[in-house]
């Protein structure tokens, strides 16, 4: 049986495409706002730093209704970052709208998402976005989108894929490039005549795979899943059970029911085949488990997530400030928070560290785990996070370490610089495209190589630099890479900074702290050029002499100091330091703080005694 009243769809795309905004038209026109309504913009970006950031970070789910049929639309994540939150969701849909920049083209991301849903067998509708720009080319983009179809092996029904041209700022869409069109109606129609129904057997035993988890404090666990067979209702007793864990058959009984209606979920008494519902009141529901009616516990296959590649150590901060700022700051508090975030977050793995008092957490890159710190800060928590690290395999007894696909657009005249700077990092060029002024270069580069480098790339480029990179496959180890050209300014002792000493401090370098900040022996203050660590005392007062004329000193002109954010503190960090985390402010600091003890260490280092 097909469910024609209903059509489900992803929209998935590179970051910065276009998605959340074609979202918020769809809603729009899909009489989901009343006419007098007040919109946001990005309606479906409700995280506060997905606001503050301008990126989606979570997969949402909505829905409008067009015709009497009713659109089941899922927003998803554009940065590779958050690939697992696409991943996840493709199985509740039955086709999906991939947008892509009419100037940009196909991007890492791109052919990531694509080549998932390819791999499921999902109908494709591309959506050239933002066909407005001044400078888009489109007939070039669609031959770049054909070629990607290629690439990845699609069959012919997938290569006629059908091509909708829109701007989701001016909310009109047209099946005709050189035709603008007046609203989205070619889209809607598109979406209904193309992406097929919904199938399942209405009369079978109810199956549900659960694609997405959150918790709400008045409900409980919320499940969010496409019923792929049955009928699901409010009261009936259910066996939650796992294809790969045969032995967790587990029965229980729905307290509530919702469907989406627009942004809200709206509590019913029962759904049929087809329809994404959100389940409450299952203790122990896990994303990839199977909701079975309690005669029939028949599990479906969950998709495999990509694994992780980098790796950081969360640990209880020691530091002389310990306790000051956070509200949550044992290990107990930590470890239950991070092994929380693993449940929701697939893309994540936890395990237990050296000591009682770490943990080592993986993610899919330095942004994906910086939001994970920057999420936890805000809630109270108070920690020390490691120099992030990629994980490192042994594939057939050769040691071998994560490759990304890297695509830079710069400056033609900064080619000659990003070059060099790749070489460096053991880049690889595979393509190089010029675009009017501008080049965009593709490269293969170790992981670890791009640490660091989005700073340095936005200084070479006048900040006109774009970076975008996915996970591309594990290669051969490819040789030491220098991480760092400067070194740390550290202080000395205890106390506040001072402006006389902080005059002193910036002749060796750029400092991160100004006058009236308390530092500690071992904090780091600031950055030498030079490359090497340099002691400096920023709490050390002018002694006055007996006799002195109140005008005989020259006023003192301190350089205002450089402030850094989350991902830049990331970036700075070297092997022997580490960051410590606070709900009000961010301390990079050694190690060990003692000057001597540190010095002692490094003696021992160099003569090969460690």
């Amino acid at each position: 049986m097909k469910n024609e009243k209903i059509r489900n769809i992803a929209i998935i795309a590179h970051v910065d495409h276009g998605k959340t905004s074609l979202v918020n038209e769809l809603l729009k026109q899909g009489s989901v706002f009343r006419d007098n309504q007040e919109i946001v913009d990005r309606v479906m970006d409700s995280n506060d730093i997905e606001r503050e950031r301008g990126i989606t970070i979570l997969s949402k789910n909505c829905s409008c209704v067009f015709d009497g049929v009713k659109i089941n639309i899922i927003d998803t994540p554009g940065h590779a970052d958050f690939g697992g939150e696409v991943e996840r969701v493709l199985k509740m849909v039955d086709g999906v709208l991939l947008v892509v920049d009419a100037y940009e083209g196909p991007m890492p991301q791109t052919r990531f998402v694509l080549e998932k849903a390819l791999a499921l067998g999902l109908k494709v509708i591309v959506v050239v976005n933002k066909i407005d720009r001044p400078d888009a080319r489109i007939s070039e983009v669609i031959d770049e989108v054909l070629e990607l179809f290629l690439e990845l092996d699609a069959d012919d029904e997938q290569l006629s894929s059908p091509f909708i041209f829109a701007s989701a700022r001016q909310g009109i869409a047209s099946e005709n490039k050189d035709e603008k069109g007046s609203d989205m109606t070619p889209l809607f129609r598109k979406i209904i005549d193309y992406i097929p129904a919904p199938e399942g057997d209405e009369d079978a035993p109810c199956q549900m795979l659960v694609s997405s988890a959150e918790h709400n404090d008045y409900v409980g666990k919320l499940a969010v899943g496409k019923i792929s067979r049955g009928k699901l209702q409010v009261g009936q007793s259910i066996t939650l059970c796992n294809f790969h864990d045969h032995d967790k058959n587990v029965r229980s009984k729905v307290v509530s029911l919702f469907v989406f209606e627009g942004l809200k979920k709206v509590p019913v008494e029962s759904a049929i085949v087809g329809e994404i519902v959100c389940v409450a009141g299952i203790d122990g529901i896990q994303i990839g488990d199977t909701v079975c009616d309690s005669s029939c516990a028949q599990p479906v296959e969950f998709v495999k997530i990509a694994e992780p590649s980098v790796e950081m150590t969360f640990m209880v901060n020691d530091s002389p400030f310990a306790g000051k700022e956070g509200k949550f700051v044992t290990s107990r508090h930590l470890r239950d928070r991070l092994y929380k975030e693993a449940v929701k977050d697939l893309s994540l793995k936890v395990s237990d560290g050296e000591t009682a008092e770490q943990f080592k957490v993986c993610g899919r890159g330095e942004m994906h785990l910086s939001i994970l710190i920057e999420n936890m800060r805000r809630d109270g928590f108070e920690f020390q996070v490691s120099m992030p690290k990629v994980l490192i395999k042994n594939i057939d007894g050769v040691k071998c370490e994560p490759i990304d696909r890297l695509i830079l657009d710069v400056p033609e005249d900064c080619t000659g610089t990003v070059m060099q700077k790749m070489g460096i990092r053991k880049g690889e060029m595979v393509q190089m495209t010029p675009h009017g002024n501008r080049m965009k270069m593709e490269f293969l580069i170790p992981s670890r190589g791009l640490f660091g480098f989005k700073s340095e790339l936005l200084t070479d480029t006048k900040g006109e630099g774009v970076i975008n990179s996915v996970f591309y496959e594990y290669q051969p180890w490819k040789g030491e890479i220098k991480r760092r050209t400067y070194g740390s300014l550290i202080a000395h002792e205890t106390g506040e900074a001072v402006v006389y000493g902080l005059y002193n401090a910036q002749e060796r370098g750029d400092l991160f702290i100004g006058a009236g900040t308390p530092v500690y022996a071992g904090m780091v203050v600031g950055q030498n050029p030079k490359g090497d660590d340099i002691v400096v005392n920023v709490c050390k007062k002018k002694h006055l002499a007996n006799m002195r004329a109140s005008g005989s000193d020259e006023a003192l002109r301190l350089t205002p100091p450089r402030k850094l954010s989350l991902e830049d503190a990331i970036e700075f960090l070297a092997d022997d330091e580490i960051l410590e985390v606070t709900p009000k402010s961010f301390r990079i600091r050694k190690i060990i703080l003692d000057h001597n003890m540190r010095m002692r260490e490094r003696g021992k280092l160099l003569r090969g005694e460690l």
